[in-house]
């Protein structure tokens, strides 16, 4: 598990660096098409990241909820209310990342 973490920390570390570089076209000319590259795979790579640990968090989240039902069926209502309130949020991290990915990708 810490292995997988350091491989994606450092593909966090080389998309935070290529995505610098990309906006760093000077305002008045057209981007470098090795530019418009990086931007399309860092948008990519960026919702694919996102999504994955969306998907991820969410199937843990629920799992937790449905052991804890299971153990407990009385505790249902208390516990499917902050599940589904969780579940938005993580939910709502991965629209951020859409957003940011689409924003780069119309910058093409």
């Amino acid at each position: 598990m810490r292995k997988m973490f350091v491989v994606l920390m450092l593909l966090g570390v080389v998309l935070a660096f290529s995505c610098g570089v990309a906006m760093a076209a000077e305002p008045g000319a057209g981007l470098d098409p090795q530019v418009k590259a990086m931007i399309a795979i860092a948008a990519g790579i960026g919702l694919g990241i996102a999504a994955a640990g969306g998907g991820i968090g969410q199937g843990r989240a629920v799992a937790s909820a449905l052991e804890g039902i299971g153990r407990n069926p009385g505790a249902s209502g208390k516990i499917i209310t902050p599940m589904i309130i969780g579940l938005a949020m993580i939910e709502s991290l991965v629209i951020y990342s859409l957003v940011v990915s689409l924003l780069l990708f119309f910058k093409l």
